[in-house]
């Protein structure tokens, strides 16, 4: 069967030459230049022709994996009722990401940021017997956050495309089965889409549950960090690498000396004052959780990972202090605090801040610091909390080597939630001894917009965009360089190629020069890029490779067949 042409003379695409004057990424530069996406407001895109068939094109990538592990695809409304948010929490939780709606009777609903207590009450009204499940559900739906700055194009976006899916099982080893089946359906997506990634240990965040991992695609333009370690293979998100740490060996300390320290109210200037590395130092960040004051103990030459110290928290609601929250507290000194003179603040510590450590820190008044404060004789640490920032060079917690740091674009992230979801609306079926058995849960996430992004940022290069066949808009490009039996060739290029079955591109737009097609061709970023040229008389096209830059020329029939057998 042929397949369809596509003629640039009457296909909406309008390519730029310059790029958008708030695009920052690669993908956003080029996805609006080619001509694939247009902004309608702040993170929210129309997705034109060309744009739309590589969404589809990696939809259907995403939905004939998530088939093949046997998956039942369903579509729920975007538009959900406020009461199953609230009983699981995250009507509050989700804060000011949640867009929230009154219908005109006054009720609440939210546009939906995800949906598992949605799929959760579909399986408790379909799935009554445990002969009903394993079952995976998934269905491919926007998606919506009201991101505080939406940004980079449709990679931080507050409407986009997610594939969700979701597991339930009556028994545990039934969740690790659905959870692996996923995680390998997943790297099959993302092999066949052409993305390098990374599978990292990650946190659950606001969706609850226990196992947890993200895959990563590196890219400059990516918002998570990761590590990986080069010698054994350990990868995770900086928010989910923990340290330990052997406990320091018992040693005797001078007494705590106060120390005048006029004008030294930051580490670099404590530091550089008293003639010490930071790391002698003890750095003491305060932060509200939940509106009380609390400090948190880091070395100095170390930075507090306030992501880390969220999930650590959560689901309390963390904050730094202001100015205002000094304010009849004699006890903080801002720029000098210290652990040892804290009033009625709860204070947590990094793990290298161990009993028998002495430090110098803040001494609670202006200007004044003090040497050899000793944790666990001067002040007592509350809670050991791994949050620093991890840096390049970290022992690997696994084999001890220095972990490598990167940047990366989150396109999947899958999670075993377990009962959380179930627990809260007594999602129960009954059991092979007629008891009632409480259903376990997976969740599992793919960014099907997003994923289209990261592959512009992995594969563009300086001319534009640079598709993978696997999603690309066609499989050729045919440019006809200008004249009327050049045009007639390129056409009937294109006519033989789509016969064979290729899906075909080709630009016969008058009065538009060579140079601007050639451009054009590159821009766009088919795969192949085939030109009805000098030869066309004689039958003979151009045939380049777009990634590589190869070209050569041969008969058209010899060009049909070799793109035909790729």
């Amino acid at each position: 069967m042929a397949a369809q042409v596509q003629r640039m003379s009457r296909l909406m695409v309008k390519t730029l030459r310059d790029d958008p004057a708030d695009a920052e990424t690669l993908s956003h530069k080029l996805l609006v230049r080619a001509g694939y996406v247009r902004r309608n407001a702040a993170g929210i895109w129309s997705w034109l022709p060309l744009g739309k068939q590589v969404l589809e094109n990696v939809t259907r990538v995403v939905r004939e994996e998530m088939d093949a592990i046997g998956g039942q695809e369903v579509l729920l409304p975007a538009v959900l009722p406020k009461e199953p948010y609230e009983a699981t929490g995250r009507w509050e939780e989700y804060g000011a990401e949640l867009f929230r709606l009154k219908d005109r009777k006054g009720a609440d609903y939210l546009l939906g940021p995800t949906h598992e207590e949605i799929f959760t009450l579909l399986v408790k009204d379909q799935c009554t017997s445990y002969k009903d499940l394993p079952v995976i559900l998934y269905q491919i739906q926007s998606k919506y956050r009201d991101e505080a700055r939406p940004r980079s194009g449709i990679l931080r976006s507050r409407e986009f495309l997610m594939k969700d899916s979701y597991s339930f099982d009556t028994t545990d080893e039934g969740l690790a089965r659905a959870y692996a089946l996923h995680r390998e359906a997943y790297i099959k997506i993302f092999r066949r889409l052409g993305l390098e990634h990374h599978i990292v240990s990650a946190v659950s965040g606001a969706m609850g549950g226990s196992a947890s991992e993200e895959f990563l695609a590196p890219a400059a333009a990516g918002e998570d960090t990761f590590v990986h370690c080069p010698s054994c293979g350990y990868a995770a998100n900086t928010e989910a690498v923990t340290f330990t740490f052997e406990a320091a060996p018992a040693a005797e300390h001078p007494p705590l000396e106060a120390l005048d320290t006029p004008d030294t109210p930051t580490i670099e200037t404590l530091a550089q004052y008293l003639g010490v590395p930071a790391s002698a130092t003890l750095k003491n960040l305060l932060v509200k959780v939940d509106g009380e004051i609390v400090a948190v103990g880091v070395p100095g030459d170390r930075e507090v990972d306030l992501g880390k110290l969220a999930n650590h928290l959560a689901p309390s609601e963390v904050e730094l202090v202001t100015a205002e929250d000094f304010t009849g507290r004699p006890d903080l000194v801002r720029g000098y605090v210290g652990p040892q003179g804290l009033e009625k603040v709860r204070y947590l510590a990094d793990p290298r801040i161990a009993a028998g450590t002495a430090w110098i820190t803040g001494a609670n008044r202006e200007g004044v610091h003090a040497r050899n404060v000793v944790a666990g004789r001067d002040f007592e640490v509350d809670e050991y909390v791994d949050v620093v920032v991890v840096e390049d060079g970290d022992p690997c917690p696994t084999c001890g080597t220095g972990l490598r740091l990167g940047r990366a674009i989150e396109i999947g992230h899958i999670f075993q939630l377990g009962r959380k979801y179930a627990d809260a609306f007594q999602l129960d079926v009954l059991g092979s001894n007629g008891k009632p058995e409480r259903v376990t849960m997976g969740s599992y996430g793919v960014g099907v917009s997003r994923a289209v992004a990261a592959l512009a940022e992995q594969t563009a290069d300086a001319q534009g965009l640079c598709w993978p066949r696997e999603i690309a808009p066609a499989d050729v490009h045919v440019v006809a360089a200008g004249k009327a039996l050049q045009t007639e060739f390129a056409l009937q290029a294109a006519d033989q190629l789509a016969a064979a079955g290729l899906r075909v591109l080709v630009d016969e737009r008058a009065g538009v020069s060579p140079g601007v097609k050639f451009t054009d061709a590159e821009l766009i970023g088919v795969p192949k890029i085939l030109v009805a040229g000098r030869r066309a008389a004689e039958g003979v096209v151009e045939l380049k490779d777009r990634r590589t830059g190869e070209r050569e020329e041969l008969p058209l029939a010899e060009a049909v067949t070799r793109l035909a057998t790729v």
